[in-house]
């Protein structure tokens, strides 16, 4: 398959701010050219031409902490703390799920991201297989993640889970892959955290948690070890071959100092900490102290939508009135962490840019509307005025998976609407 995207503005993100007048081509699942300048003289044979109209073509967004499959939770369980909204609403709920909901309500959530640009998630939630096979059938690249807890002895049943997922779904089909993960320092014994690092040892791999969410999470890890949860973790040995935090809303200079000696991402999840009034993220001190940020929804129970413009627009402005200073982010350093640095993160360093050779994770970016006029700025207007609504097409691994309003999978987005509702109709009749 073979597809041309010509009269295009190339934002490549490759240290470049500013786009550039050119065209891609796109062989199978690879970026096969990239020529600036205006359409070349060619006498090559495509599948599908797009003429981009001068429209913003850039690498996919990155959603570097999510759980999908909470779908069937949106609006369910809103205007709570987090541990109530935990204890009370969201543990019961998903107590009641059958193995073959979660392919639904994963299926629901492809739809979202693709609606909005995004490419690739990293999921942490239950059942991994059913979540790949939900995303290889419509073609969503994924990266699964641990999600393993457990606060009392033994815990043999969660280091065999984590060791089989890893060895089932690492490196397993060129859309899936899988990390190692646990949910949280306050849901885990210290037993289960050590047998987590002995696998990072193992297997030389990185480790992902929910981190420093709260100062609630953060007081009580104090008053049980002795140290945050970042310093635990460090002690623990869960950061020795990397990882990242997700959320990491309260640090101390000196889990900072862990953080960017151990190569430790932040991942930063603004809407999800604001609704569940959980507090903003230092994302100053991260970047000022060369900490990587990247960029994440969280679940569509807590956020309540998976839209990454609401993310990056949330991301640059909070910063402004945390720290009051109207300059303490660049729009371009978010529009990074929500795509160059999340790919890094994930392990995909051919899909951060736009270059030869690289995978064709692409969204192009429709700038003939009025939030998108006129072009003082083509970056400021994505991360400030941007939305869902000037999405016009998203690929992945070299398949258009949406263009111009339109689905271009395999899947009814009718059907999958009708199923998710019957789920948690089901749920709440049971609960």
């Amino acid at each position: 398959m073979r597809i041309r995207l010509y009269h295009a503005r190339i934002l490549a993100m490759q240290q470049e701010e500013e786009p550039f007048l050119g065209e891609v081509w796109v062989k199978d699942d690879r970026i096969e050219k990239v020529i600036k300048g205006e359409p070349a003289e060619h006498t090559e044979a495509f599948d599908e031409q797009i003429d981009c109209m001068g429209n913003l073509l850039l690498p996919g967004f990155k959603n570097c902490h999510a759980h999908g499959p909470m779908t069937f939770l949106r609006s369910f369980a809103d205007d709570l703390l987090l541990q109530e909204w935990l204890d009370k609403k969201i543990f019961p709920a998903e107590a009641k799920l059958a193995k073959e909901d979660i392919y639904t309500l994963m299926q629901l959530a492809v739809l979202e991201y693709i609606r909005g640009g995004i490419t690739t998630s990293f999921e942490m939630y239950f059942h991994p297989e059913m979540i790949a096979k939900a995303c290889i059938d419509m073609n969503f690249r994924v990266v699964l993640s641990g999600t393993v807890f457990g606060m009392t002895e033994p815990v043999t049943e969660a280091v065999d889970t984590l060791v089989r997922d890893y060895e089932t779904f690492h490196d397993s089909h060129s859309l899936v892959d899988y990390k190692l993960g646990f949910h949280s320092e306050y849901s885990c014994c210290e037993s289960l955290l050590k047998e987590i690092a002995a696998l990072s040892h193992k297997y030389h791999a990185p480790v992902f948690m929910h981190n420093s969410e709260t100062e609630r999470e953060v007081q009580e890890c104090i008053r049980r070890h002795g140290v945050t949860p970042v310093q635990l973790m460090n002690e623990l040995g869960l950061f020795e071959y990397g990882g990242a935090g997700h959320h990491l809303v309260y640090t101390t200079d000196k889990d900072r100092q862990i953080l960017k000696e151990k190569g430790i991402y932040a991942v930063t999840n603004p809407s999800s900490n604001l609704k569940l009034a959980s507090g903003i993220a230092p994302v100053k001190e991260y970047v000022e102290n060369g900490i990587p940020v990247a960029i994440g929804t969280d679940g569509p129970a807590s956020n309540n939508s998976l839209n990454f413009f609401k993310e990056m627009y949330l991301t640059a402005v909070l910063q402004k009135i945390k720290y009051k200073d109207a300059a303490v982010l660049s729009p371009y350093e978010v529009l990074k962490m929500a795509t160059v640095n999340g790919a890094e993160l994930l392990g995909l360093s051919d899909c951060n840019s736009i270059a030869e050779g690289k995978q064709a994770d692409l969204i192009l970016i429709d700038l003939l509307k009025p939030n998108m006029q006129p072009w003082n700025h083509f970056v400021n207007n994505l991360v400030y005025s941007g939305s869902n609504e000037n999405l016009i097409m998203t690929m992945i691994a070299g398949k258009i998976l949406y263009v111009n309003g339109v689905y271009r999978t395999n899947a009814d987005p009718l059907e999958i609407y009708e199923k998710a509702n019957y789920i948690i109709r089901r749920i709440e009749c049971s609960l």
